[in-house]
């Protein structure tokens, strides 16, 4: 008698396994921007259906500020206004970042200069930077050079202190296992100290990259000619209120944007960090 083969039953589709994630990524997706789309739907029927004409006026539905946005992009005013305002957001960023990290990693270095200085450390940081404008704008001028000036200062805080409480809140036993192999103090500071601070840091960078967006929109709205803050200034006054919301659109949208390219950055430059699990 011979014996006959079945032919292995072969299982097409996706597995189970697979079908598992792929829900489980979708559930937590809707769960994420559920309250987003709860309020963007809130705002387009709200004024729509429960507000009467005067009120409508000043809070208009979602549509008719979207429409008013794409009218910006496509004579491009919005183009105009958002490159002004990310120069001058981009100037004193980069200026805030290149003096606070290694001004940070110094101070925390060397803790006599740390002591010596934290007390002015402290009154500094608790000075709200739209406090100052006054006094920038009567110093530099109500020009380019204020408003970046203005946007270092309000950036330098979160930077530094950031750097600083990196550096400071590294594990003393990896700090000690180092030196026990007999690395050299740069060599310590190199491998070990400025990698442990990275996230830390990146943390304050983004928190920078928020308040120079922020601290801008406010200044703009004095003495400026162009930028985000301008074209929001100039709506209200001139009674264009659909493009004011469209202009507070774009600020958010550029917003979330900067901080999710600094969220791929940071990491970027901590892939050595174990993942936690959930």
């Amino acid at each position: 008698m011979t014996a006959t083969l079945e032919a292995p039953t072969i299982r097409t589709g996706p597995k189970p396994v697979e079908k598992a994630r792929k829900k489980s990524r979708l559930s937590k997706a809707f769960r994420s921007s559920a309250a987003i789309l709860l309020f963007l739907a809130v705002w387009e029927l709200a004024p729509r259906y429960l507000l009467d004409e005067g009120m409508r006026t000043f809070l208009p539905p979602l549509s008719e500020d979207l429409a008013a946005l794409w009218e910006l992009i496509l004579n491009g005013q919005l183009a105009d206004h958002l490159l002004a305002s990310l120069g001058r957001s981009a100037a004193g960023f980069v200026i805030a970042v290149a003096v606070s990290v290694p001004l940070g990693l110094l101070i925390a270095w060397y803790r006599p200069l740390a002591e010596f200085l934290n007390p002015l450390l402290e009154l500094a940081r608790n000075t709200a930077a739209l406090a100052l404008l006054p006094v920038f704008t009567l110093l530099l001028g109500i020009g380019e050079v204020s408003k970046i000036a203005l946007i270092v200062y309000a950036c330098v805080w979160p930077v530094l202190l950031n750097t600083i409480a990196g550096v400071n809140t590294v594990d003393p036993l990896l700090v000690k296992a180092a030196r026990s192999l007999g690395l050299s103090s740069p060599n310590l500071f190199r491998k070990v100290i400025l990698p442990s601070a990275v996230p830390t840091i990146f943390t304050g960078i983004r928190m920078a990259a928020a308040y120079s967006i922020l601290i801008l929109i406010a200044a703009e709205m004095v003495g400026a000619k162009a930028g985000l803050g301008y074209l929001i200034n100039n709506s209200q006054v001139n009674f264009q209120i659909q493009q004011m919301y469209a202009a507070i659109i774009t600020v958010s949208v550029l917003g979330l944007a900067i901080n999710a390219g600094f969220v791929a950055l940071e990491r970027r430059f901590s892939t050595w960090r174990v993942k936690e699990k959930a």
